[in-house]
């Protein structure tokens, strides 16, 4: 039996906050599938995973006063896409904006942006893996909810 070996693709992305009368609200985006998530995508040859989170950002919230505040997590997953298996890393990233306003990229499928405080974003999230990438930003600007 041969074992079937997953391409590797990389990506970056942004967990992006504003303060709101004193408390964070976080960016989601909803994609095509009607998932809730974080804008993400594809490093372009040579980029750093940096340039790519605030550049994918960029393009698919229309946000462009964004300060990236550190690195919150990488995380993996594999799934199959037209089948092949795709082994998926991705890079997040902390982000800051002080603007509210968004204009979803619906060229990429991008359906909708929505601010959110910490427990809406949590209830909201589509993937368990985004969820502990969340909780982790709550947690460094200081809008996590008690634990449960």
């Amino acid at each position: 039996m041969t074992r079937t070996r997953a391409s590797r693709e990389v990506s970056a992305g942004g967990v992006v906050y504003r303060v709101e009368d004193g408390r964070a609200l976080f960016l989601l985006i909803r994609d095509s599938y009607r998932n809730w998530g974080f804008p993400k995508g594809h490093l372009e040859p040579s980029e750093l995973p940096e340039a790519a989170a605030l550049r994918e950002v960029s393009e698919e919230t229309g946000l462009t006063d964004l300060v990236v505040r550190g690195e919150l997590a990488t995380i993996d997953w594999h799934f199959r896409f037209r089948g092949k298996l795709i082994h998926k890393i991705c890079h997040f990233f902390l982000m800051e904006s002080e603007n509210a306003a968004t204009s979803p990229q619906r060229e990429e499928g991008i359906t909708a942006c929505k601010w959110v405080p910490i427990d809406e974003a949590l209830a909201l999230i589509s993937y368990a893996n985004a969820r502990e990438v969340l909780q982790r930003a709550a947690e460094t600007v200081g809008g996590a909810p008690a634990a449960h």
